[in-house]
């Protein structure tokens, strides 16, 4: 955990969240300024800064984070959804955690930004 990032701050208990789901490993939640009707987060527990910072051996990580996503997009009505994960500041990163939007409930454009 960092001392300093949002996300550990939010998984310690320190940052309120609207949670969707909590195990041993992940944390989803949802989006405090959602980019579509609904959008939440997905977060491995574990700090780790992006997927750019994703060692070998740390498949597992992003494997459970997507199947969680599509796990908790069907669970809420969103069919139709997209997964977005940034990686570094001009891709749009803000918080340096790992983590994946999932949005849905409008007919996403493409390409997007």
């Amino acid at each position: 955990m960092s001392e300093e990032c949002l996300f550990c701050k939010i998984i310690k208990g320190d940052i309120p969240a609207r949670k969707l789901y909590e195990d041993d490993k992940l944390l989803a939640f949802w989006d405090i300024a959602p980019q579509a009707p609904k959008h939440f987060l997905v977060i491995p527990k574990q700090h780790v800064r992006g997927p750019g910072a994703l060692s070998p051996g740390d498949e597992e990580i992003i494997g459970a984070v997507v199947r969680k996503g599509a796990e908790l997009a069907a669970e809420n009505g969103i069919p139709d959804f997209r997964l977005v994960i940034n990686n570094g500041a001009a891709a749009g990163q803000t918080v340096f955690h790992l983590h994946m939007h999932v949005l849905g409930g409008r007919p996403l454009s493409w390409p997007p930004g």
